[in-house]
């Protein structure tokens, strides 16, 4: 089973037991998290699938730490002139165990009468 959830703008397919790295979050270490913009869900091929999100369905987790990323340089240049700067950034970063994955049992899905053949044959008798 694994969903796929929207944690601040960005997407992430998750499954239970599973370790995340997320942008930081403002929650304390040990703390239980919730999201509920759940996008889908699979459940060993049945597929719920939100529009955008699901109603009713939720994934948890627990807060292991708050780190930061490994640092990434950025080095600019423009050739002849002499201009060359060299930034590093370092992201703050929070790591999350999922925990459980629970989807709401969809509706079954409504299905509407057609309409009876009889009335669309007498339209076109009459058109004739």
């Amino acid at each position: 089973m694994f969903a796929i959830i929207n944690v601040s703008g960005r997407q992430y397919k998750v499954e239970e037991k599973q370790t995340i790295t997320v942008n930081r979050m403002d929650t304390e270490e040990g703390k239980k998290v919730s999201f509920k913009n759940v996008l889908l869900i699979d459940n060993k091929g049945k597929v719920n699938m939100g529009a955008p999100t699901i109603k009713g369905a939720e994934v948890t987790g627990k807060v292991i730490s708050h780190d930061r990323a490994d640092k990434v340089m950025v080095f600019k240049k423009k050739r002849r002139k002499g201009y060359r700067t060299l930034n590093g950034h370092r992201q703050d970063i929070t790591q999350i165990q999922i925990e459980k994955i629970k989807a709401k049992a969809a509706p079954a899905a409504k299905k509407e009468a057609a309409p009876a053949k009889k009335e669309t044959a007498a339209k076109t008798e009459d058109k004739k």
